[in-house]
């Protein structure tokens, strides 16, 4: 974990994720969206959910880089998009800095912009957001770990015995 910026972890299931997707889907349900509009890569997965949950059929995608593992670099637009949002969801899994956020409303000015989890800098850039998390936390999300045998505890006593 980065020293400089964060000093606390907050992992999130995919249970959690898709718990947290569809709560974020109550406040949306009554509203009427062209279709969705996906920050890549950490919002194409909560995007998905979010087209299952509201019955949106159309998806595109914005492609944007701006981070190199935990540390945020300059932005690089590697997709954009050839309208201005209007009627559209923009989905995206975090605004953290808000330096993404805001070079996506650049482009996408009149869209509804959500993320399942905010932190402080980034929550005036969006429209909505579910959970607001502390700004020096890191997120761990499920598609960034993997699942690996952990050994008894009696195992690995014995093992520091011998």
């Amino acid at each position: 974990m980065s020293t400089d910026r964060y000093h606390n972890q907050f992992t999130i299931s995919w249970d959690r994720l898709h718990r947290d997707v569809r709560m974020l889907c109550h406040q949306l349900v009554d509203r009427d969206f062209k279709g969705i509009v996906a920050v890549t890569r950490g919002g194409l997965i909560p995007a998905a959910l979010i087209a299952r949950e509201l019955d949106i059929r159309l998806i595109d995608t914005v492609c944007i880089k701006s981070y190199e593992h935990m540390e945020q670099s300059s932005i690089n637009v590697l997709k954009g998009i050839d309208h201005d949002g209007d009627g559209w969801l923009l989905v995206d899994d975090l605004v953290d800095t808000g330096k993404t956020a805001g070079a996506v409303r650049e482009m996408l000015p009149r869209a509804h912009f959500v993320t399942i989890y905010a932190k402080p800098e980034g929550r005036p850039m969006v429209d909505q957001y579910l959970t607001e998390v502390a700004q020096d936390t890191w997120i761990q999300f499920p598609w960034d770990m993997g699942i690996s045998f952990v050994e008894p505890l009696v195992d690995q006593l014995r093992t520091r015995k011998e």
